[in-house]
């Protein structure tokens, strides 16, 4: 740990904190307030996003933040594809010539999840609230601070008058949605774009609220609407039970063709792959670092206990093994209006996430066939696969960067990096992975414990929003010297064929 305050780079670590610090409490947060209050979920939680406006609301507070700040020479765009969600475009030149077509790419999002019930005493998804070191609401921390960060890093480097490579930031608003609108937008600017040898994405977690997590994995998606229907109206119970099949329990024996119910176990051989020996030896070390925090992060009921009392396969249970959610239900009315009838039908919302290497689209068919075939007494099933989405899987790290990530945490946070698998999908990595083949990549956020993305009480810790902005200010100027040294590849876009016709609006 450098304790005077500057390294190889020239980088004031205590100028760039205090010059971090105070944007974030001057500028960024307040920012954030005024966006947590925008319901502007994304397309697939709100099918008519662009009549509503909100998606344009926040896009524009965000845009109308950029342009204000002081960063010589940045054009910034929105986007807009036709049928599409718009993206913001950020081009700031290089303040060194030298590092040529070198640059780094910064990717955020601006679009949210859905409500969810179970919000705290005073709190809300659009209604932002700060309580203590935490600003609650939703989309917060997932990710709507990834452009002020992002922007925030960048001027620390400027106002020390830092030499750094030229940087281009994407901000998407379908990402909750899987991404769908990016690749044509990849596509389409790709000459704009450039050779980014770098990847920073700042919608991901943190295993503590103490250190930089680097996320080494992300596990794929595959989601969709399975409906089981076994009469043309709803019957008397005391009549038809017996004789008609609950569409219910027919229900569960397509599910348990997935998953075992005992122990949660994904039962298809197809849905699991083999986990890499670089991967194991990381899940053991997060179980060693984070303890009884795998698991008791989350909110466990009194005498609830986690899948496995092995924490390091708890960790990998989370990250690299396929696992089923059923995240919604329909057909089933609420119990104070439920009489005695055998219903006509019943539906759910699967949500199965599957290993990083595994293919979405084969994942997806895996699951369709299996759902749809030979349904039992004959009931009409239907299964509408909503996403399917290949994970990630990083490349090696290179020794300039992994040198960069552990400096930069030790600097802003006192101890060493840990890198981890997230069991989230971010659809946006596997898609950069092939379109920058040799790129490297720096996955991190601010979602650590209790956070709790997507659900009730959603929170950003600004403490951990600053240090996290200061250690991508701490990489950017380490890529410089890297790429000085010709230790970098910047890679164009690889050939897509999405050519369509753009439009822009300030």
């Amino acid at each position: 740990m450098n304790h005077a305050g500057n390294d190889h780079t020239g980088l004031d670590k205590n100028r760039a904190e205090r010059l971090i610090g105070e944007l974030w409490d001057d500028s960024i947060v307040p920012q954030l307030v005024d966006y947590i209050r925008i319901p502007n979920k994304s397309p697939m939680f709100d099918a008519h996003w662009a009549e509503h406006g909100h998606m344009d609301a926040a896009v524009r507070l965000m845009a109308t933040w950029a342009r204000a700040q002081p960063i010589a020479g940045m054009q910034l765009e929105v986007v807009r594809l036709p049928g599409r969600t718009p993206l913001i475009f950020i081009d700031i030149p290089a303040t060194d010539a030298a590092c040529g077509e070198d640059c780094v790419l910064l990717y955020g999002h601006l679009d949210k999840q859905p409500e969810m019930t179970g919000w705290g005493d005073g709190l809300g998804p659009w209604q932002p609230v700060i309580r203590g070191d935490k600003l609650f609401g939703r989309g917060g921390a997932d990710d709507g601070y990834a452009i002020f960060g992002s922007l925030a890093a960048i001027m620390a480097l400027d106002a020390q008058k830092l030499p750094r490579a030229r940087c281009v930031v994407l901000i998407e608003a379908c990402e909750e949605s899987g991404s769908y609108d990016l690749p044509a937008y990849v596509d389409h600017l790709a000459a704009r774009i450039g050779k980014p040898s770098l990847v920073v994405c700042l919608d991901s977690g943190c295993g503590n609220y103490d250190q930089l997590w680097c996320t080494t994995s992300l596990r794929g998606l595959a989601g969709g609407n399975l409906v089981v229907k076994v009469l043309a109206e709803g019957v008397h119970s005391g009549d038809a039970s017996g004789v008609v099949p609950s569409s219910f329990r027919i229900l569960r024996q397509l599910l348990s063709r997935l998953e075992d119910a005992a122990s949660g176990r994904i039962t298809v051989d197809g849905l699991h792959v083999t986990i890499p020996e670089d991967r194991l030896a990381q899940a053991r070390k997060v179980a060693a670092v984070m303890g009884s925090a795998v698991y008791d992060k989350f909110p466990f009921l009194p005498g609830m206990s986690p899948m496995s009392s092995d924490l390091t396969e708890l960790v990998l249970n989370r990250t690299w093994r396929p696992a089923l959610s059923i995240t919604g239900v329909d057909g089933m009315p609420p119990l104070d209006n439920a009489g005695n009838v055998l219903r006509p039908h019943t539906a759910v919302k699967l949500s199965l996430r599957l290993p990083p290497t595994l293919d979405g689209e084969v994942a997806g068919k895996i699951v369709r066939d299996l759902l749809l075939a030979d349904p039992p007494y004959g009931a009409q099933v239907q299964f509408e696969l909503e996403k399917s989405s290949t994970g990630w899987n990083a490349p090696t790290l290179s020794d300039w960067l992994g040198h960069a990530i552990d400096h930069a945490s030790q600097d802003f946070f006192g101890r060493p990096a840990v890198f981890m698998g997230e069991g989230g999908t971010i659809p946006f990595m596997g898609m950069l992975g092939a379109k920058f083949p040799g790129a490297q990549f720096l996955i991190t956020g601010v979602l650590g414990p209790h956070s709790n993305a997507h659900g009730p009480n959603e929170f950003l810790h600004i403490p951990t929003g600053k240090r996290v902005t200061a250690c991508i200010a701490r990489v950017l100027a380490e890529h410089h010297t890297a790429s000085r040294k010709g230790l970098t590849t910047g890679v164009a876009v690889a050939d897509g064929d999405a050519k369509m016709a753009a439009t822009s609006c300030c």
